[in-house]
């Protein structure tokens, strides 16, 4: 039988693969959902409907099945192995999968966000003679971070317990590896997984309560 101290260890290890992925996610997905969104506004048209449509696509479908397709389509359409060998393979896959994810739902609220700011301020700062990108950064930004700061600080929270999709594709994450000692006749290790989200997902709700008191200048 495995003692206590051994097991929590393993799974203390295994755990990190999920904080690696989680902050890798963010990484990638928050600057490239800020990209989506700007395709999404687009006034070109087909840029815009394009970006909409995939938007659509990747939102309208679960997470766990893009991680398979991401991972196993390359294989299965003769594309060779963009994402390398064995254990990395998996692990990158998982990440490119959980980067578009996210970065679409991102999208979503940063363009929420940016529309949500009044016109006149956008006016005000042209009669001023600023640029569209002094505009951008110094009026309209600091405002939309306030105003996405409830929805984001959600969806990041979600990231966390989602990080546990990985396993579809056997990478062996915190839940994965508890499941082992279920075979074996021992149930705890699997319970006791809530308490490494539940205390990881409180810590990033204290800091997202910080920011947004720091943000609380801006009473929009």
């Amino acid at each position: 039988m495995t003692d206590f101290s051994t097991i929590v260890s393993r799974l203390f290890s295994s755990f990190q693969l999920n904080v690696q992925l989680f902050f890798l996610t963010l990484l990638f997905s928050l600057p490239l959902g800020l990209l989506i969104a700007f395709g999404s506004m687009s006034r070109f048209k087909p840029l815009s409907l394009l970006t909409k449509t995939v938007v659509w696509i990747v939102r309208g479908t679960p997470l766990m099945l893009q991680v398979i397709i991401i991972f196993f389509a390359p294989g299965l359409l003769n594309l060779g192995a963009p994402w390398g060998s064995g254990a990395s393979a998996r692990f990158t896959a998982a990440t490119v999968a959980f980067v578009f994810n996210y970065a679409c739902y991102f999208s979503e609220i940063y363009r929420g966000g940016i529309q949500g700011v009044p016109r006149g301020q956008t006016e005000a700062g042209q009669v001023l003679g600023m640029t569209k990108t002094q505009i951008f950064f110094k009026v309209t930004l600091l405002q939309v971070v306030k105003r996405i700061m409830p929805a984001m600080s959600n969806e990041v929270i979600t990231l966390v317990k989602d990080t546990s999709l990985a396993r579809i594709i056997s990478i062996k994450e915190i839940i994965m590896m508890a499941q082992e000692y279920t075979s074996k006749g021992l149930i705890w290790p699997l319970f006791s997984t809530g308490l490494f989200f539940l205390v990881f997902v409180g810590v990033l709700t204290l800091l997202f309560n910080h920011l947004e008191k720091r943000l609380s200048y801006f009473r929009v």
